[in-house]
């Protein structure tokens, strides 16, 4: 297998994106372990094996430092750091009184300098196993982002981040970014509505549905694995296509009858 005998951490990796990604990664053969503040409700498991699980606020300097130090004990290597922990609520900007700009800012905190620190603290080890980090970006992060204007601004700080790192970094360690699109997760319905709202936000993209965890999860094993190997400081785009520019529609010129 492509990944076998590698080990793979995979911040929020308990469920949606992440435990697709761990799951790709364990089909591949890695050694796969996930963390997130609170145990996940089942464990990841792909093929008869099961991620590791270990409970890690990441945006805790100390605590982020001990987890990687307890993965060097039980596994002695990392080749691949997936930083994939993040998320934002819906909530525009003037929203939320004397609170907002704090709101806000702990979205920053956990989309962009989470990953910093996770990376920091796995660096030596990547570097000794001449690894792979692979940030999970968004679309967001690449056009307006009305109502999730933080998560877009460190969405777009990350990709920065990620092709700095891969200048200072090289040539031990690789760093690339996964810009998603719209994913189907357990949470879907919080963003897009009931099933029949789904399919429709689906039928908006050029391929004609929403992204898989597991369409992800291959993205990223491919970011890890040797067909990579001279890929860094790139951006692989998995979104499907991208979203159909809305003026298309408004023009009243160029019409299919």
């Amino acid at each position: 297998m492509e990944l076998d005998g590698r080990v793979a951490v995979v911040t929020g990796g308990t469920r949606g994106v992440g435990a697709g990604i761990a799951r790709a990664f364990l089909r591949a053969g890695a050694e796969v372990v996930v963390c997130a503040r609170r145990p996940p409700g089942e464990p990841v498991v792909e093929g008869g094996r099961e991620a590791v699980f270990e409970a890690v606020d990441l945006r805790r300097h100390e605590d982020v430092t001990a987890f990687f130090g307890r993965c060097a004990e039980r596994y002695g290597r990392l080749d691949t750091l997936v930083n994939n922990a993040g998320g934002t609520p819906y909530r525009l900007l003037a929203e939320g009184g004397e609170n907002a700009a704090e709101r806000h800012a702990r979205v920053v905190e956990l989309n962009l300098t989470a990953p910093l620190i996770a990376s920091l603290a796995a660096y030596e080890q990547l570097r000794a196993a001449r690894g792979s980090v692979v940030m999970i970006g968004s679309v967001s992060g690449t056009r307006p982002s009305p109502g999730t204007a933080a998560y877009g601004a460190a969405k777009a700080g990350l990709e920065n981040l990620a092709r700095s790192m891969a200048v200072e970094w090289a040539p031990e360690v690789r760093v690339n970014t996964l810009v998603l699109g719209m994913v189907r997760t357990e949470l879907s319905h919080l963003h897009y509505g009931d099933v029949d709202g789904i399919a429709a936000v689906g039928r908006t993209v050029p391929l004609g549905r929403l992204a898989e965890p597991s369409d992800i999860g291959e993205a990223a094993v491919f970011l890890a694995s040797g067909r990579a190997g001279y890929v860094s400081g790139a951006s692989l785009l998995v979104h499907g296509g991208g979203e159909r520019p809305a003026f298309l529609d408004a023009a009243t010129v160029n019409k299919e009858s």
